[in-house]
């Protein structure tokens, strides 16, 4: 059994893709999937599956089209992705709450067209680009092309999913 979170995009943000987390653990019981737990209203999600990420993840994504009527881009990381993530964090000084991983499905190579920069940092990952927000996200303008395909979560968030995957391990 292989622990995996899954990082919905577009849920519970902003008004908009409304899902109750209570709906997101059924779909992932009705998938198989053990030890299902979700952290806060944001669509993430911790379990364990005997099956290999991209089955996981294609049926994942064809219960929430069907339950949506759209697609909902799902990232999914194992515990260990997810404790890399953590680890590779280029910004560990900085408040974990101004700084964000936006995670990918592919490696994102140097981000290019960053559009709006004003005190932000940007350096590419593995398969995330992480981002400080000196001045906090709210205030900021900043526009990384790349990063619409992906979905940003916070330092203190990363670590929560972290902590709760390795628990499944």
């Amino acid at each position: 059994m292989t622990a995996f979170i899954a990082l919905l995009r577009a849920v519970n943000v902003g008004g908009t893709g409304k899902l109750p987390m209570s709906e997101l653990v059924a779909m992932c019981e009705a998938l198989g999937y053990g030890q299902v737990k979700t952290w806060i209203a944001s669509g993430n999600v911790v379990f364990t599956s005997d099956h290999d990420e991209a089955r996981v993840k294609a049926g994942l994504e064809a219960r929430l089209l069907a339950w949506a009527g759209k697609p909902v881009g799902v990232m999914l990381r194992t515990a260990e992705e997810m404790r890399a993530v953590l680890a590779g964090n280029p910004f560990p000084q900085a408040a974990p709450n101004r700084t964000v991983a936006i995670f990918l499905d592919t490696p994102p190579g140097a981000p290019e067209g960053i559009r709006n920069r004003k005190d932000e940092e940007v350096r590419p990952g593995e398969r995330e680009i992480y981002v400080h927000y000196p001045s906090g996200m709210g205030q900021s303008k900043l526009v990384i092309p790349l990063a619409s395909s992906g979905t940003a979560r916070n330092m203190n968030t990363v670590a929560k999913l972290a902590e709760m995957a390795a628990a499944l391990d």
